[in-house]
């Protein structure tokens, strides 16, 4: 299928690695020219350069910027220019006792995970309605409507991400413009990877065996029963970018391998 993104300007942040990533290289490859983010001047180049290598025709660059400061998404939007397309992926997770998060850890998570799309969507979605056509996408959670008790504060942040996407929505009615997101569920990530390592370690496990444990006691209703891999997300943010999904608006996609257990 043709998803029609052939010269569509793309922005993705975090996108060194993960969801933010792989929806790179996806919207990379269906001819999209794409800006990536994140805070690491090395690994924001090296994130470029693996695209590069493996789509040598690819048109993509890179923006090094801390999204957590107003002062930072404003770097971004100043060396990023005019966007067809803004992906809203940055994120942070932190297993921590309700009881042990802190003021600064609240506040912390509002900042990376709901405010730096807060900020970009405030300057590009009055410029997409403008022209006419745009999409505007958060990579938010299943835990935005299943919030998971070992981490409140980031289940907190992934909800307060579906309420503004659908808020946002509700101002593009007839304009061509879409706000739309997505809702992973547990993921192969770097981050995650690193945890269940991290886990494993201390558990006397195995890796396969601190995963198995995790489905079956942590996650018992995924319906995947393993870890969801990054190009399983990036395909639905990929289609969700594009023009052929113009029918979907103010939606909550969700990619989660059935953990949320309704039929709706």
């Amino acid at each position: 299928m043709d998803l029609q993104l052939q010269g569509k300007r793309a922005l993705i942040t975090g996108s060194t690695s993960g969801i933010g990533w792989a929806t790179a290289r996806e919207l990379a490859a269906e001819g999209a020219h794409v800006i990536l983010n994140g805070r690491d001047p090395a690994r924001l180049a090296s994130a470029v350069a693996r695209i590069q290598a493996e789509l040598p025709e690819a048109s993509v660059d890179g923006v090094a910027a801390d999204l957590s400061t107003p002062a930072g998404c404003q770097q971004l939007l100043g060396a990023a220019g005019e966007l067809d397309i803004l992906v809203n992926n940055l994120g942070i997770f932190e297993p921590k006792a309700f009881e042990q998060i802190g003021d600064d850890d609240w506040t912390r998570f509002f900042e990376v995970n709901v405010m730096s799309g807060v900020r970009l969507s405030r300057h590009h979605l009055p410029r997409m309605k403008a022209r006419g056509w745009g999409r505007i996408v958060f990579i938010s959670s299943e835990s935005g409507i299943c919030p998971p008790a070992e981490m409140v504060h980031y289940g907190m942040s992934k909800s307060a991400q579906l309420s503004v996407s659908r808020g946002l929505a509700e101002t593009c009615a007839g304009t061509g413009v879409t706000v739309n997101s997505v809702l992973p569920g547990p993921t192969r990530t770097e981050g995650v990877g690193e945890f269940f390592a991290a886990l494993a370690r201390d558990a006397g496990q195995t890796l396969q065996q601190a995963e198995h444990d995790f489905f079956k006691f942590a996650r018992p209703t995924s319906l995947l029963q393993r870890f969801i891999e990054p190009t399983e997300v990036a395909a639905m943010v990929t289609y969700i970018c594009s023009p052929r999904s113009a029918a979907t608006n103010g939606a909550a996609l969700r990619v989660e391998g059935g953990v949320v257990r309704t039929f709706i």
